[in-house]
């Protein structure tokens, strides 16, 4: 990787590519990395703050099966908020520069709204154009520079309820932007702030953050397309239980459990966020998130659209491994739209990065492009798969198409998720 070769350059080996690394998880513009290392060194680099323009890899959370063991890695105090199920959004905002933006339709923009705004996916695409009314409500933001994290949702436009993750996802698009947005407007609801007035506030306590938050939108219009999102910090299993019912009957995906005392670890997946969703108590401890690695003509009951099962995989390091077929909970929508990107992205040869037992070789091959969402009954051993392990009753839940193939589960994931 190009963090390897910066490491090299410098020392003969990787023995920087940790400090490269974290910087990069502050501020993923590679070049920029590259070329303050060049210039300034390496002290210069461990002292990398965000900034606004520039995404953050965001924090992500770990499942976990038991509350019990929720409350124990939180040291038996946690703050609670809603799993909403949208996508993620990181929203910069600079009152210091004029906003511009080099694609999407101007039109959309206030031209009194000058004020500088960016907004970036899970996989830190620019989306900027993409959320006009998103970007009209971070302009009215009581601060003069901000980094926040949330997660946006689609809210019916008369009751305010919040909408199906299929009707979200509508609004990622380049075409008939003003339109869609008045039929489906977005909420994103607010959970961290990273970067406050030119201060990183990456190392601060998530309980400190937080009050930050709520300073910020204390006078915040509900009505607003940002909004806080809720909180309650609970100390035994009972309440717990009674919020997660409550998200359960808001019919939200679940809840996340943060640690009261943790610095956002940008980049990172660990403890200090804990993901617990409707389903955990029935089957794994979460779904899983794989990467398309090819398909079966002849296999299952979808044979007469060309596509029988998927053959799925998971990255290993370098590579991607084939972990499960798949061939239920796809609709007849969903196997044609399942048709159309696997023809899409279809290769003559097995990529070189791909690692699958020669028995379970698919009859089309694809690129590793495509990431969709499965829930499944269990996790199973198996000599098949080079995992040593596979999916038991695997079933398609959605295209994942906010996530990149880095953003998979990998397999270190996998075993948390099957708590083996």
């Amino acid at each position: 990787t190009i963090v390897d070769a910066l490491s090299w350059m410098q020392t003969g080996d990787k023995s920087l590519r940790q400090p490269l690394e974290s910087a990069y998880n502050v501020r993923a513009d590679i070049g920029q990395i590259a070329s303050i290392f060049k210039q300034d060194g390496l002290l210069t680099i461990e002292k990398i703050i965000p900034q606004p323009g520039t995404p953050i890899r965001p924090c992500k959370a770990t499942p976990l099966l038991d509350p019990q063991d929720i409350l124990d890695k939180m040291a038996d105090q946690t703050a609670l908020e809603p799993k909403f199920d949208g996508f993620r959004v990181q929203i910069h905002v600079d009152k210091n520069r004029q906003f511009e933006l080099d694609q999407g339709d101007l039109s959309l923009f206030s031209k009194e709204n000058k004020v500088f705004v960016r907004i970036f996916s899970r996989n830190l695409d620019d989306t900027t154009h993409m959320f006009p009314d998103l970007v009209a409500s971070a302009q009215n933001l009581p601060i003069e520079s901000i980094i926040l994290d949330g997660e946006a949702v689609a809210v019916d436009p008369k009751s305010g309820e919040i909408l199906s993750f299929q009707e979200t996802v509508k609004r990622k698009r380049k075409h008939d932007i003003d339109e869609v947005s008045k039929d489906i407007p977005l909420k994103a609801f607010i959970f961290d702030v990273l970067y406050l007035n030119g201060q990183s506030t990456l190392n601060l306590p998530f309980a400190q953050r937080r009050k930050m938050l709520e300073k910020i939108f204390s006078k915040q219009d509900r009505k607003q397309a940002l909004e806080i999102a809720e909180q309650l910090v609970v100390n035994n299993l009972d309440d717990l239980q009674t919020y997660f019912s409550k998200m359960a009957t808001q019919k939200l995906e679940g809840l996340m459990a943060k640690k009261l005392d943790s610095p956002y670890k940008a980049g990172a997946r660990d403890f200090t966020w804990v993901k617990y969703k409707l389903g955990m108590q029935r089957d794994l401890a979460d779904t899983v998130d794989v990467i398309v690695m090819g398909y079966f003509k002849g296999q299952g009951k979808w044979t007469q659209f060309g596509l029988g099962k998927l053959l799925v995989g998971i990255p290993v390091g370098d590579t991607i491994v084939s972990l499960s077929k798949v061939g239920s909970g796809l609709s007849e929508d969903n196997i044609v739209e399942m048709v159309k990107r696997c023809k899409a992205i279809e290769v003559s040869t097995q990529p070189k990065e791909y690692i699958v037992d020669k028995n379970l070789l698919p009859d089309v091959w694809v690129e590793p492009k495509l990431v969709i969402e499965l829930r499944a009954d269990s996790i199973s051993k198996s000599p098949f798969y080079q995992t040593g392990l596979s999916l038991r009753f695997p079933r398609f839940i959605k295209f994942r198409d906010d996530k990149s193939i880095t953003d998979a589960t990998n397999l270190e994931e996998l075993k948390i998720i099957a708590g083996v």
